[in-house]
């Protein structure tokens, strides 16, 4: 598939059909994920692959916000499309691999100072992690959607999948074969800004 077919193709899809995912896409789009950049090329990042029935399940569980819990927002139509993912990957980042990679030699700074940092690099570059696997997807002929864990449901993820401390959720993408239905986006409700409206040229 041409690139800008990828791009212009890509979009978060929120419920899947029952076919399987090959394990050689499987593969390929986790390999293509580690070819993102990092600062320092510190490459803190890990991802956790979820691709049984029970470890999804086990990843649903520890992860879901009850209703109860979140009655402003009704979750169910989400959650019933999302479940339908036959594949579940946790994209990790580890602070500290930055700030140990930075207070090498070769870097210049001598201690572990996260104020150096203009922004959570960390963050930023698993980030580009994930839009490789999403784009890696779409060039698959699959869908994938990424998402965040409920902060008040992080520690029992955590602890479900024994994620070490070291590492924080950045997020999660959920891959699988489109189906119809699903959780309408936000697109869907909110136009596309113009680019003239974001891109600036020369200065603001």
């Amino acid at each position: 598939m041409e690139f800008q077919d990828v791009v212009r193709k890509r979009r978060m899809h929120r419920k899947f059909s029952d076919e399987p995912v090959a394990a050689r896409a499987v593969d390929r789009i986790t390999s293509n994920a580690v070819r993102a950049p990092s600062a320092g090329f510190s490459q803190g990042w890990a991802f956790v692959v979820l691709e049984t029935a029970e470890d999804r399940d086990r990843f649903w569980a520890a992860s879901t916000p009850q209703t109860a819990e979140r009655s402003e927002r009704d979750m169910s139509a989400w959650l019933a499309g999302m479940r339908t993912a036959p594949v579940i990957v946790l994209a990790l980042a580890s602070k500290a691999a930055y700030l140990r990679r930075y207070a090498e030699k070769d870097k210049g700074w001598t201690d572990l100072d996260e104020a150096r940092w203009p922004a959570p690099f960390w963050h930023i570059d698993v980030g580009m992690a994930s839009l490789l696997m999403l784009q890696t997807a779409v060039d698959e002929g699959l869908g994938a959607c990424f998402f965040g864990v409920p902060p008040e449901h992080v520690a029992a993820v955590r602890a479900e999948l024994g994620i070490p401390d070291e590492f924080e959720i950045t997020g999660v993408v959920a891959i699988g074969h489109p189906a119809d239905g699903g959780a309408k986006g936000s697109p869907t409700r909110r136009p596309r800004k113009p680019q003239a409206e974001v891109i600036h040229r020369g200065g603001w």
